[in-house]
């Protein structure tokens, strides 16, 4: 694996890092409530007539939203081969998504093919094969902010698409609490980790907006309770300040004035309270490019 992708991807502790947001967040279950009511019919729009379909995940992780959209798929083409070209860069988040394969068994009708690297090497390894693989659908999910440079990204995978292909970016929402924080703390948060550069949905859609291609947005509403993360005693709060923060330890990485200055953005710009419990906003965008 390229020293590029060790940077750009979760690996060892980062990864129950990982899980152990989105057993928090609810963030999963969101996204596959808003496939579930969209892909259907555009799976019937994308597959009509065709004698096999090809499916390219970018960032897919541990494979559990993966899983969902080729299940989605088979349901609407049952008879229909399909193929699954996979990139991501954590070869311990690409053995959960083999683990997941063979515990489901229409999963495992689906021709895999494993990229264990950053989406910036394997645009690098395609262009320089030049046997050009076509795509009716590509997903990026709440992968965009690894990405070296998100224009020349989505030109290029839009370009991998089959006539009537789609190619689908979920992402955090313009305004939501992400946005909020990241782009407040800029230049606390970017550039000391993975992220060189927050974006959310609205720096995705100027560049769509830029090159001309007809997209439409889809939102996908999610919060979830990060009230531990104000009680200093709380390992809970801890864990999900330092994922939020992008820190392996919050309470050790900034000064007490940037600490202050997170937590107060946190409760009063970036959630709302109810019933005695703050709720961050973690809207995300689901948006639809059309080949």
């Amino acid at each position: 694996m390229s020293e590029e992708a060790k940077q750009t991807c979760y690996e060892g502790c980062n990864v129950n890092s990982f899980q152990f947001y989105l057993q928090k967040s609810g963030e999963h279950e969101a996204i596959v409530k808003c496939l579930q009511n969209i892909l259907p019919a555009e799976f019937q729009r994308i597959g009509a007539g065709k004698s096999n379909l090809d499916v390219l995940g970018v960032g897919s992780g541990g494979g559990e939203v993966d899983a969902q959209i080729l299940s989605l798929l088979q349901s609407a083409f049952p008879s229909v081969p399909v193929t699954a070209d996979i990139v991501e860069g954590s070869s311990q988040l690409t053995d959960n998504f083999k683990a997941l394969i063979v515990k489901t068994a229409n999963l495992q009708k689906i021709q895999f093919s494993w990229h264990i690297t950053s989406s910036e090497d394997y645009e690098k390894q395609v262009e320089a094969k030049g046997d050009i693989k076509k795509f009716d659908f590509i997903h990026m999910v709440q992968m965009i902010y690894y990405l070296n440079n998100l224009s020349e990204s989505i030109k290029f995978h839009h370009s991998l698409l089959k006539n009537n292909g789609k190619l689908m970016i979920i992402v955090e929402a313009a305004n939501s609490g992400w946005d909020i924080l990241w782009k407040t703390f800029a230049k606390e948060l970017c550039k000391c980790g993975s992220i060189d550069e927050y974006r959310s949905s609205g720096e995705v859609i100027a560049c769509l907006k830029e090159q001309g291609l007809k997209f439409e947005e889809h939102p996908v509403p999610n919060s979830f309770d990060i009230t531990e993360c104000f009680d200093q005693s709380s390992v809970t709060g801890e864990r999900l300040l330092s994922f939020m923060t992008g820190r392996d330890h919050f309470s050790e990485s900034f000064t007490p004035e940037v600490r202050a200055g997170i937590l107060d953005l946190l409760r009063n710009k970036c959630s709302t309270e109810k019933d005695g419990k703050v709720f961050f906003n973690s809207n995300l965008s689901c948006i639809y490019v059309h080949a």
